[in-house]
């Protein structure tokens, strides 16, 4: 993240080095001129030093402006962009840090192709305003695409639980027990409030809120021991790992910073791999996945072994596949619907190696009614209106990809989102079918399982026999209409 004096050294480098190009200037002729090293000059364009006033009027003279030019925010139609962009949220919602960037890389990417770079930025930041991206937007998006960098496994957090473990002697029970989760957070000078939250109407919509004045972890009532149990993990992560620049509720309301975002996934990370221990957790998916037939009640058998619930397991599974099985070919998709409304929303995504369909778009066009994750959200509906719903429901299927030979076993599992709520929430991993997946999951070649071509959404599917359909393929159609229009275009030039 770019600070305010960041900022103000990368704009007052940028101009220097402009004006110093613009008139054929070297770095030792400009530091002649204004009696400079030829060091200093240079730390001053990549923006490691901002000179005091004697220094700038020096420059100012040598580069033929004005003082104020070259403290202002004001600047030629070429750099104006690159200054807008320095002093803009978009900037700063995007982590560079840990990316590898500095400010002074991100200066002469800035610098070294004005013209071109320029006219990148001027669209990025149109793009940014006319789609209302938030800083929050940018914020998830960096995470996810770092998470993807590491195959979202991070061993040093793996490492850490191990430790905490072996240092709080945790024994090697499973599922983890509510009342050593709570006993260990007392040890760390944590009280649990499970009575206050609760009553104050306001905060129903948050699962908890953590009290640094009080050192208290504020609960409310209304939810499973499974996620009760990932809040206490998640709290004894911060503290443990001694996270300090963190979100304080949940679910997060605002993020000030990526730095907050990120510390907010590793202490996640933490608790879920607390409450399903990696060692543990591979030697299950190794007993499921060698099944020679597809099995979905051990799907939420292991979800009761672990008493964790179905998105902590999926989740959990996007770390292990990648780093123990070298599955990392996969998404995973959290897609949240009210069936009467026939409205369907993706609520959370993760692609990993590369863009897997399917992914949530901002074009308001309907997900295909043909995916696993809708129709689990289906069955589940169906099943509360018959008042038959006991248990959350785990299907599969293979999706092969409309006129591409892309091929998915998505695994779906799906439950109301709490209890009486007429939305329903599923949680779908895809994992690409290849060479290598096949022989690491024999029940892939099942025939039980169903096989259905499917696309991204209904605006933009050509299956015309689609029974499932909910709107007509209207960008189809519209693609169409354009290439009559070129086929007339050409009989004009016969």
């Amino acid at each position: 993240m770019l600070t305010d004096n960041d900022s103000v050294r990368l704009i007052f480098g940028l101009k220097v080095k402009a004006l110093r190009q613009e008139k054929n200037l070297s770095y030792q002729q400009l530091a002649d001129k204004t009696g400079m090293s030829l060091s200093y000059v240079h730390d001053i364009e990549t923006g490691k030093k901002f000179p005091k006033a004697d220094k700038i009027l020096s420059l100012a003279k040598a580069l033929g402006v004005d003082y104020d030019y070259l403290v202002s925010l004001r600047a030629s139609k070429k750099l104006q962009p690159i200054i807008d962009l320095i002093n803009s949220d978009f900037i700063n919602a995007i982590p560079w840090e840990h990316f590898g960037l500095t400010p002074a890389s991100l200066l002469e990417l800035f610098t070294n192709t004005p013209d071109k770079v320029t006219a990148f930025i001027s669209t990025l930041l149109k793009i940014s305003r006319s789609y209302h991206l938030s800083k929050e937007s940018f914020y998830n998006s960096a995470l996810r695409s770092y998470q993807d960098l590491q195959d979202n496994y991070f061993e040093d957090i793996e490492d850490a639980v191990r430790r905490f473990r072996k240092e709080y002697k945790w024994k090697e029970i499973l599922p983890v027990e509510m009342p050593l989760l709570e006993s260990t957070l007392q040890k760390m000078d944590v009280t649990i409030n499970r009575k206050r939250m609760n009553s104050m109407e306001a905060l129903q919509d948050l699962r908890s809120y953590y009290s640094k004045t009080h050192k208290t972890l504020f609960i409310n009532k209304a939810f499973s021991s499974a996620q009760e149990k990932f809040l206490l993990a998640r709290e004894i992560a911060f503290h443990y790992l001694g996270i300090t620049d963190r979100p304080f509720e949940t679910i997060i309301q605002h993020s000030d910073s990526f730095d907050m975002l990120l510390n907010n996934f590793k202490a996640s990370y933490f608790g879920v791999a607390l409450l399903m221990p990696e060692e543990n957790f591979v030697e299950d998916i190794k007993r499921i996945v060698m099944q020679p037939k597809w099995n979905d009640k051990a799907w939420l058998d292991l979800c009761t072994r672990y008493d964790v619930t179905p998105e902590m397991m999926m989740q959990r599974l996007t770390n292990i596949l990648p780093n123990h099985f070298s599955i990392d070919h996969l998404f995973f998709l959290r897609l949240s619907g009210e069936v009467a409304k026939d409205e369907f929303e993706i609520t959370k995504e993760l692609h990993l190696s590369q863009l897997h369909n399917p992914y949530a778009n901002a074009t308001h066009e309907h997900y295909c009614r043909r995916w696993v994750s809708i129709n689990s959200i289906k069955h589940i509906a169906g099943l509360v209106a018959k008042k038959k719903y006991k248990q959350p429901v785990v299907e599969a299927q293979i999706s092969q990809y409309w006129q591409t030979h892309n091929r998915y076993l998505c695994i779906s599992i799906a439950k109301p989102a709490s209890r009486g709520s007429s939305e329903i929430v599923s949680v779908t991993i895809g994992l690409m079918i290849d060479q290598k997946l096949l022989q690491t999951m024999p029940f892939v070649n099942d025939t039980a399982i169903p096989v259905r071509t499917v696309h991204t959404t209904c605006e933009r599917c050509g299956i015309m026999d689609c029974k499932e359909r909910d709107v007509p393929p209207v960008e189809i159609l519209k693609e169409q209409q354009q290439e009559r229009i070129n086929k007339a275009l050409q009989q004009l030039e016969e």
